[in-house]
């Protein structure tokens, strides 16, 4: 397996990985998930020997104070063999000066989001909580504002 760095995107491939996990709010729109990955500061992918696509991470930085990791997305069929701790491990390399390190994942009472937990505290991610930090968002479904004025 290898990591490497990638800013050229096939839709099928993205397609592919994507949906290997289920996440419909990305796949629904692959022109969309393409233009987003380009647009991320960083896009890392691990592939097999063969040029196999067997994840991705991506983050949005200033690259000086912090970085949010956006996704990190292992094929399943790929689980439990170190290619997602390979992708955070060089994200966490890449961006060891910056002052935080943040990303979001399902709440820990979702089979995802517990699976998700021990994962990243396995590579020694805090809660915000334990952070003495807090997280807000804005709820998923929203107006597109854009090309509105005030």
């Amino acid at each position: 397996m290898f990591i490497r760095e990638e800013d050229v995107f096939d839709p099928d491939e993205m397609l592919g990985l994507y949906d290997s996990v289920g996440w419909e709010g990305y796949t629904a729109d692959v022109d969309r998930l393409c233009r987003g990955l380009r647009n991320s500061h960083l896009v890392i992918t691990a592939r097999d020997d063969a040029g196999t696509l067997l994840g991705l991470a991506r983050t949005i930085s200033d690259d000086e104070h912090i970085c949010y990791v956006q996704d990190v997305v292992v094929d399943p069929a790929q689980h439990r063999r170190g290619v997602g701790r390979a992708l955070v491990e060089e994200l966490m390399r890449r961006y060891s000066h910056c002052r935080f390190l943040l990303l979001s994942t399902d709440h820990e009472s979702s089979p995802e989001g517990e699976r998700n937990h021990a994962f990243y505290r396995s590579l020694g991610f805090l809660s915000y909580a334990e952070k003495e930090m807090a997280g807000f968002g804005l709820p998923r479904n929203r107006p597109d504002l854009r090309g509105t004025t005030t």
